[in-house]
């Protein structure tokens, strides 16, 4: 009588996403599982915004990094990720972006906009998480615009945090961008 082995499960790679189509979805692999969000709600994508543009407002006025949308993150073979947002320091940078275009290191801070389709919700309070922890991100918000609140995880030793929760009448403030300080309700701006 022959026995069966199980079948090894498929580790995806950046090498797989290149294969990928170019339609619109966005496809991530966290260690070696396929992610696929669909494209997002328009609030997601105004939310999106409206960090980068704060973040990028107090970069232009200190000179202290970068904000950028969606840009690749290459943590390495199995772990190829597109954060909403970021934030890295000029020093990071320097290092971290290659010539392929993506960072091929943590960046300082990444943020998720919530989107509560299938596994996303989930990817981003999980996966995201672990992986964020795992490869040096300092801190990591998890913006969830329908409830208009901000999660803010910090490092602590050798992972993240949460640190705090604030809603729409708190003023966000981090160590990690010195002088920085906004009302959250300022994230929410035209999401109704």
């Amino acid at each position: 009588m022959a026995t069966m082995t199980p079948k090894k499960s498929m580790r995806w790679t950046s090498a797989d996403l290149e294969l990928l189509p170019d339609d619109g979805k966005r496809y991530e692999v966290i260690d070696g599982e396929l992610y696929v969000a669909k494209q997002p709600h328009w609030h997601h994508q105004k939310v999106c915004g409206q960090a980068y543009r704060i973040i990028q407002q107090w970069c232009d006025e200190t000179g202290e990094g970068q904000a950028n949308l969606a840009p690749g993150v290459i943590f390495n073979n199995d772990d190829d990720v597109a954060p909403d947002v970021v934030w890295i320091s000029n020093e990071r940078l320097l290092t971290a972006l290659e010539s392929d275009g993506k960072l091929h290191a943590a960046p300082d801070l990444a943020i998720e906009v919530l989107s509560f389709t299938g596994n996303n919700e989930r990817r981003d309070r999980e996966a995201k998480l672990k992986l964020y922890s795992r490869k040096d991100v300092t801190e990591y918000w998890i913006i969830n615009w329908m409830a208009k609140e901000i999660e803010i995880y910090r490092r602590d030793a050798d992972e993240l945090q949460l640190a705090v929760t604030l809603g729409s009448k708190d003023i966000i403030e981090t160590p990690l961008l010195p002088g920085f300080s906004c009302a959250v309700v300022e994230f929410f701006k035209g999401v109704t």
